[in-house]
């Protein structure tokens, strides 16, 4: 992450732009608009976004899936990735958990995303288990990652 990297939560005017970014990064798996309108206008979740320079380079969105607090989805454009983008929204995430007294996070991720794997093992994740064929239409497997949380 830059010196001018901040992290800050999403607007309804930022939909469009993550909207665009899902298309890019996710392709056939990406959230839809309507996906992503439907699930910011619940009110249910934390859409988070990371700026380098006042731009958009990525973003979270996390919240409770039942009783666990999840994080659902975390990008950072091509451009900006290996700048630590990724690391500070998965820091932003877990220290909403803290702060919401939350022992235990998960997430999945594909299989075939072993940097993002990588990643969230260095935060302390283990894998929970494999989700067969989990992201569609590509039939890619996923992994359910989850981390108990020391506490505030």
């Amino acid at each position: 992450m830059t010196e001018a990297a901040r992290v800050r939560d999403l607007s309804a005017e930022d939909l469009a732009w993550m909207a665009d970014r899902e298309a890019e990064i996710f392709g056939t798996s990406a959230w839809s608009r309507i996906e992503i309108d439907r699930d910011y206008g619940s009110g249910l979740r934390r859409y988070r976004g990371i700026e380098e320079d006042g731009t958009l380079v990525g973003y979270a969105v996390y919240g409770f899936d039942g009783d666990s607090f999840h994080l659902l989805n975390l990008a950072v454009v091509p451009r900006a990735r290996r700048r630590g983008n990724a690391r500070a929204l998965v820091e932003d995430f877990l220290a909403e958990a803290r702060a919401l007294g939350v022992s235990e996070v998960s997430l999945e991720v594909a299989v075939t995303n072993t940097g993002a794997i990588r990643l969230y093992q260095d935060y302390g994740f283990s894998i929970v288990r494999v989700r067969p064929r989990y992201y569609q239409p590509e039939d890619v497997d996923g992994v359910v990652m989850g981390l108990v949380l020391d506490g505030p």
